[in-house]
């Protein structure tokens, strides 16, 4: 069968809505507002245990395809209502947006009014979005062209997109539009680059401070207060600190705007720093980044709370510098022995900068970020000190038993963070397998985690999301022991109504609510063969 095309819901942020603990609850009494179910055996007829709660397996199914990006055949989605056993995906023709852009031109007193003309120049394109039945699928799509007569066309997935037009000319501020995509669509969009008269210039000049310019390759750029570019992002003079931006008038006549001046290169030794100025008059002073320093060299040690070092541990430095700009330094890496020297702008007079110690993956040390005092003399720190990470457990019994599950792989993804942490870095391989009892062990930092479990056997992949909070504490985080799920097989062939597509990818979500926001979670994922066949395992009752 060919899955039936239902209307389209608005897509929300992934992250906000995995705040919760789904089905993963803790051994003692949960908060019953938290209550959600453990195992099958609490759902009704037909239903299974969802990270959402009791859900039919056969519906709020949504399937994702992605035939060839090479080929400019991007992601199309479906809402696939009732799941068969026997389910053909046949797709639309790739989706794109047909856009044309034009340049407007004044017409002379006494008509007044504009004109356009088509727009034949080099362009950047960029299309940010999500998916329109997938709640927290994001897709981006990048192309550098030049239109031909004013048209150009950019093939994406289906989504909701914003699409930013950069012109190569400076001179020409840069436009925003919108565009709704569903499969097969071609989707109109006409964006209007202003005319050369109604733009208005903005110059001014960057020091570091009075007249000292700064010896470096620097860019600005005008942003709104959602950090929306308002121009383009030019060079300043590095002989005279002198640049010019162009924006549209609208908003030269806001009555503050943000210039956000960047340092070019890997590890420019100069700190990024916004101004909020008022584009209605002109910049008499010189925008001035500051008294910032000069690299200096920090060193020490990185140990677990045993006292042993902690080798292949990420270490940076980062925080205000003098002059309230904002310093991210280069990234090291530990010793065996534990040591790392790092380069980095001296903290601003007074204040600290913030170390970041990422451990890797695997060992009993965690993440830790501590303010540490960076003189202009540099600095040699007494031994940073690890907490380790959360021991975070539970046991797998197979579908409808107590049997343990064995050798069930465990694969953790951070996907968001909990207050005053940075996310871990992304993980998604698996880190461990159960044991002989079904007990799986991890060890991991504070975050929000989206945690899969993929039995070696012919059954289905089960999510959880759980939220491992942050303390000093030995506590272990027991999650409730739960069942696999019983699978069943579906098979198809993935075609465009004309010729079956080989290795296509595939990927089969159940789209429910968590903590009253809709939310995606990936039930099965595969690829079709080289006759564009496809066999994929979904849960079952």
């Amino acid at each position: 069968m060919t899955p039936r095309r239902a209307p389209l819901v608005p897509a929300l942020a992934l992250l906000a809505v995995l705040a919760g603990t789904g089905c993963a609850l803790l051994e003692e009494e949960p908060d019953p507002s938290q209550l959600v179910c453990r195992s099958d055996a609490e759902c009704g007829p037909n239903e299974v245990c969802f990270p959402d709660g009791c859900g039919d397996p056969g519906r709020d199914i949504v399937v994702e395809v992605t035939p060839n990006p090479h080929d400019g055949m991007h992601a199309q989605d479906f809402r696939v209502d009732p799941v068969r056993p026997e389910l053909d995906l046949e797709l639309l023709e790739p989706a794109r947006v047909a856009g044309r852009v034009v340049r407007a031109t004044s017409l002379p007193a006494p008509d007044g009014g504009t004109t356009t003309r088509p727009y034949s120049e080099p362009l950047h394109l960029r299309a940010d979005g999500e998916s329109l039945l997938l709640p927290g699928v994001t897709r981006r799509y990048e192309a550098e062209l030049v239109p031909i007569n004013g048209a150009w066309e950019l093939p994406v997935g289906t989504g909701e997109y914003a699409v930013t037009l950069t012109a190569g000319d400076l001179e020409v501020p840069p436009v925003r539009g919108t565009s709704h995509v569903e499969p097969g669509a071609r989707v109109p969009l006409e964006l209007v680059l202003p005319a050369p008269d109604t733009v208005v210039r903005l110059s001014g000049r960057v020091v570091r401070q009075g007249e000292l310019l700064v010896d470096a390759d620097l860019r600005i750029q005008a942003l709104d207060a959602d950090l929306s570019p308002l121009s383009q992002r030019v060079p300043v003079m590095r002989g005279s600190g002198d640049f010019t931006l162009v924006m549209p008038r609208e908003a030269a006549r806001r009555s503050a705007i943000l210039l956000r001046v960047t340092a070019l290169g890997e590890a420019p030794w100069v700190p990024q720093k916004t101004f909020t100025v008022d584009p209605r008059a002109p910049l008499t002073s010189p925008l001035e980044l500051g008294e910032y320093g000069e690299p200096v060299r920090v060193s020490g040690r990185v140990v677990g709370l045993d006292g042993r070092p902690v080798a292949g541990a990420t270490v940076a430095l980062r925080g205000q510098v003098g002059g309230g700009g904002l310093f991210h330094g280069p990234l090291a890496t530990t010793t065996l022995e534990g040591r790392f020297t790092v380069d980095t702008l001296p903290a601003a007079p007074g204040g600290t900068l913030s170390l970041v110690v990422v451990p890797p993956l695997g060992v009993t040390a965690g993440l830790i970020v501590q303010p540490v005092e960076v003189p202009r003399t540099g600095a040699v720190l007494p031994d940073v000190v690890c907490p380790d990470r959360r021991v975070v457990m539970g046991t797998l019994h197979l579908p409808g038993s107590t049997e343990p599950a064995r050798g069930v792989r465990v694969a953790v993804e951070p996907i968001a963070e909990v207050p005053g942490w940075p996310r871990p870095p992304g993980g998604g391989e698996a880190l461990v397998a159960t044991d002989d009892e079904g007990t799986w062990r991890l060890r991991l930092d504070p975050a929000v985690y989206r945690v899969d479990f993929l039995p070696a056997e012919n059954l289905p992949r089960i999510s959880r999301v759980i939220t491992v909070l942050p303390g000093e504490d030995a506590t272990v985080q027991e999650l409730a022991t739960f069942n696999l799920q019983r699978g069943r097989t579906l098979t198809g062939r993935v075609t465009d109504g004309t010729r079956t597509l080989p290795y296509a990818s595939i990927r089969f979500y159940r789209v429910g609510t968590l903590e009253g926001r809709p939310s995606s979670v990936l039930l099965s994922q595969t690829v079709s063969d080289h006759q564009g066949r496809y066999t994929a395992l979904m849960p079952v009752r």
